[in-house]
């Protein structure tokens, strides 16, 4: 892993400021980190180390104003700039400090429409735990609420989809882990990894353009599934599906903000490693590689993006 690191932040457009920190931060238990007068709140997960992974704006309608994925060094970043630039993409060149505790970022529009940045630097915060003799698990009120340990990965949607995924594979080194083919073997919704995950990032082809899925955090067992699962009852947060993937197989819960996008939790899964074969699905079998339990896909489950 000396490329493409993993994803690092999304900053999400929400509605009402005040709503969804409770949402982000009582209920799923997300560390508010920041805030200022531009509209701007900065959160982390506890187990993140990096200052923060979300961030929210106070918007007038709901969904992705960005995703930003974390590079090995700035070597990294420079080689990539030339890289993206070769493959046909316009890259703006965003100085330190234009992005809150962040070093220099590159800024490009990928082919579904979606704003994406690449940066090596963001202030190094830890985890609570420290770095010599660390123990397991931090002081009691650092993991709370849903139980979430970091920012996984983003679900996006928009034209050129394979496209976006050839940048990912030819230009970032990701590698392409599942499919889902439609009758004429042409893929609709794709999943690549940079990492030992699964997926890092899903994105499927849509009319129109910069549509986004969904946010999904890590947990780490099924008992935190069960905890968060409760909690979501407990406050009444808008639910979708409780059930299991086919596709990535894990364990997961889709439910919505209060401006109407939608977050995952999930646990398990397995371990992806790059001498593995692509997994296809295919768009007849759709119902057990989105829910492998109950085997219904909810009309809302691609009808609805912000």
């Amino acid at each position: 892993m000396r490329g493409v690191l993993r994803l690092g932040e999304v900053q999400i457009r929400v509605m009402d400021t005040e709503a969804a920190k409770t949402h982000y931060g009582t209920r799923m238990g997300l560390i508010e980190m920041d805030s200022n007068d531009n509209g701007l709140v900065y959160y982390k997960a506890w187990d993140e180390k990096d200052h923060h992974s979300v961030v929210l704006r106070l918007a007038d309608k709901p969904g992705l104003d960005h995703l930003a994925f974390k590079v090995y060094d700035d070597a990294t970043l420079t080689s990539l700039a030339e890289k993206i630039e070769a493959f046909g993409l316009s890259v703006e060149e965003v100085p330190a400090g234009a992005f809150f505790k962040s070093g220099r970022r590159i800024r490009f529009t990928l082919p579904t429409g979606h704003e994406m940045h690449l940066y090596a630097e963001k202030e190094y915060v830890g985890n609570s735990l420290g770095e010599v003799n660390p123990g397991v698990i931090p002081d009691e009120g650092v993991n709370r609420g849903f139980r979430i340990n970091g920012l996984d990965h983003c679900f996006i949607a928009g034209p050129n989809a394979r496209e976006a995924i050839r940048l990912f594979t030819d230009v970032f080194e990701f590698d392409l882990t599942e499919q889902v083919v439609d009758e004429n073997q042409a893929p609709q919704i794709m999943f690549v990894s940079c990492s030992t995950r699964a997926h890092d990032i899903a994105i499927a082809e849509a009319p129109e353009p910069a549509l986004f899925h969904h946010a999904s955090f890590r947990l780490d067992s099924t008992q935190d599934h069960v905890h968060a699962a409760d909690l979501i009852g407990k406050y009444d947060i808008p639910v979708e599906m409780i059930d299991r993937h086919g596709v990535t197989r894990v364990k997961t819960i889709y439910y919505f903000d209060p401006s109407g996008n939608r977050n995952e939790i999930f646990c398990d899964g397995y371990t992806w490693y790059p001498d593995h074969p692509t997994l296809t699905w295919t768009m007849d079998n759709i119902g057990g590689a989105a829910f492998s339990q109950s085997r219904q896909v909810p009309e809302s489950f691609f009808g609805s993006m912000t």
